[in-house]
């Protein structure tokens, strides 16, 4: 037997021997070391070394937060009405010896407890409030836990409810609330609207009036000093130029077949002063004629007293004068028939003829 063969399955032993001596842990790693079944020590990350044979690795745990998500639990509320509640935890190992020999399995542990914690803090809240108190209802679990798994080694970070899920009539009637309460929302926003549109407009049409009224007011105020301007200047022109009572007389009668004009004139009363200014009209210009006609007759007396009679033709004033006062006559009676004219057609008009006024 080569004596070389000995010598080479020992140093085969001491190298497997040192191998297992040696022990590297990661980072944020840590490994709980027994000797003979109990507990020594718990390794750091890094190199390190065992007595091997006699120490052994019973637990290896991660120190890294960890995230665990539980199944959906049925949990009854206050005004008992049962929503299946589905959490999330974040936790952390903070000791490894803590974590192997308090707790059999800390993961079953903390679902479990966190399903009696929510059923505890659930019950003790109706629906509505339970659906809107979320960061509530995580802060009492995450105080439950955490004080109760600080024993296990565990520390919980953050625990969040990720979904409540209501039975599905109660769904259905919470879609139908929100619906309402849209519609509702609508509706007011709508007639809000309205409210503002009518605003709107009847701020709008009471400018409106008030500035057509401002400008029907300076409109008026124009015609009317308008009109006091010509009554002023046709004033003045009257009284600059000394009409007397043949040219008033005569601007009265011409004024008169106008009262007749229109289309709703169906009765025309003729004044009474109607036939006075037709005589003034005539005795004015029949009184220049007779003026005229005794003084041309005296100075014809005198010649016939003075001297022989003498051949002369007619006096173009006299002839004037009668002309004018023939014209005036027959300008008067020609206005008084269309006049009568004019009162005989509107009572044709009316059914029935209208029987002139005898005037003296």
């Amino acid at each position: 037997m080569d004596p070389a063969i000995p010598l080479i399955i020992i140093a085969v032993l001491l190298v497997a021997i040192a191998l297992s001596a040696i022990r590297i842990v990661p980072q944020a790693r840590a490994y709980n070391i027994e000797r003979f079944g109990r507990y020594i020590r718990t390794l750091d990350p890094g190199l390190n070394f065992i007595i091997p044979g006699v120490d052994r690795v019973n637990s290896k745990f991660d120190l890294r937060e960890q995230v665990f998500s539980s199944r959906p639990q049925p949990v009854i509320t206050e005004d008992n009405l049962v929503v299946n509640i589905d959490t999330v935890l974040y936790y952390q190992v903070t000791q490894p010896k803590a974590a192997a020999y308090e707790v059999a399995n800390y993961i079953q542990a903390i679902d479990q407890l966190t399903v009696t914690t929510l059923r505890n803090v659930i019950g003790s809240m109706d629906l509505e409030r339970t659906l809107t108190s979320r960061e509530e209802i995580n802060t009492r679990l995450r105080g439950v836990l955490d004080e109760t798994t600080g024993k296990w080694g565990i520390r919980i970070n953050r625990v969040e409810i990720k979904a409540i899920d209501p039975p599905p009539t109660i769904k259905e009637a919470m879609e139908k609330q929100m619906r309402a309460d849209r519609d509702k929302r609508a509706a007011i926003l709508h007639a809000e609207g309205e409210r503002q549109s009518r605003i709107l407009k009847a701020e709008g049409a009471r400018q409106q009036a008030i500035l057509e009224a401002q400008g029907d007011q300076q409109a008026a105020i124009l015609r009317a000093d308008g009109e006091a301007k010509a009554i002023e200047q046709v004033f003045q022109a009257v009284h600059a130029n000394d009409a007397d009572a043949k040219l008033l007389a005569y601007k009265y009668l011409e004024t008169l077949p106008s009262l007749a004009q229109g289309e709703g004139n169906t009765f025309w009363v003729i004044p009474g002063e109607f036939t006075e200014a037709v005589k003034n009209v005539t005795h004015a210009f029949a009184g220049d004629a007779a003026k005229t006609t005794p003084s041309t007759e005296k100075g014809q007396e005198e010649e016939k007293d003075t001297g022989p009679a003498q051949i002369t033709g007619p006096d173009p004033a006299r002839s004037a004068s009668s002309q004018a006062a023939a014209q005036a006559a027959e300008a008067a009676e020609k206005a008084v028939a269309d006049a009568r004219d004019d009162v005989r057609r509107a009572g044709a008009n009316m059914g029935s003829t209208p029987s002139p006024r005898k005037q003296e």
